[in-house]
């Protein structure tokens, strides 16, 4: 399985994994309606180890942008390989979405609330505020990062070798990672902390053809991107000073 397919198949398990069970949580007439935030943040938890188990021995299965770029940024990833690994995360997570809608499709037919018709694709705030959204983005992926980076051991990558990521971290203890992240520190923004899980899902909300969808938010996108890049970015300095 060369790295495009990998880092394509492992994202676009976790969003359809991610929306399915915000889809499952959130819209009308499911067998899961109203079942909470505990639900929601364990699949997208157990959603990441079903990545990682898949795509980890083929990419290193970092399935987010800001995975790869903290690993360039450290040296333990060859910069040309972002060019093949974002354009796969960002189209896996917008086809995990799609098959996510279709599952559901009866379900976002049942509502007529924009924002539950929004809600399985991508984030939004709790509370609009751009500062503290954007250091929400920011704080949660720095956690993510600083302990992926602190848990793989150094192994500087060419364009030749077997990336790492998080499946050297081993699948649970990522999943768990991300569980507490969701937990602890998720309910402002809906922790993206990737941007192609936000991205990729956005994009789909806006072209497919839901019934009495409203806007696919476009004024708040930027959040869920530069919040994680920078956040990992920072994370990686962080990492090269301690190091």
């Amino acid at each position: 399985m060369n790295y495009f397919v990998a880092e394509f198949l492992g994202t676009f398990l976790l969003i359809l994994m991610g929306s399915g069970v915000v889809a499952n949580v959130v819209l009308p007439k499911t067998k899961g309606t109203q079942s909470g935030w505990i639900v929601i943040t364990t699949a997208w938890a157990f959603g990441v180890f079903i990545a990682v188990v898949v795509a980890g021995p083929h990419s290193g299965a970092h399935i987010n942008p800001a995975v790869s770029l903290a690993l360039a940024i450290t040296g333990d990833f060859a910069w040309n390989l972002l060019w093949i690994y974002i354009p796969a995360q960002i189209l896996g997570a917008a086809s995990g979405s799609f098959c996510a809608w279709l599952i559901y499709q009866r379900h976002f037919e049942a509502t007529d609330d924009k924002g539950l018709l929004f809600a399985p694709f991508a984030t939004a705030p709790a509370i609009r505020d751009v500062k503290t959204n954007f250091i929400s983005e920011f704080i949660g992926t720095f956690v993510l990062i600083i302990v992926i980076l602190f848990s793989t051991p150094p192994q500087l990558m060419d364009s030749n070798s077997t990336p790492i990521g998080l499946g050297d971290l081993g699948a649970l203890p990522v999943a768990i990672l991300v569980w507490v992240i969701g937990l602890a520190l998720g309910g402002t923004t809906g922790y993206a902390i990737n941007p192609a899980r936000d991205l990729g899902p956005r994009i789909m909300h806006q072209i497919l053809p839901i019934k009495g969808k409203g806007s696919s938010d476009w004024a708040y996108s930027w959040i869920p991107i530069i919040g994680p890049l920078t956040g990992a970015a920072f994370a990686a300095f962080i990492y090269i000073v301690l190091n």
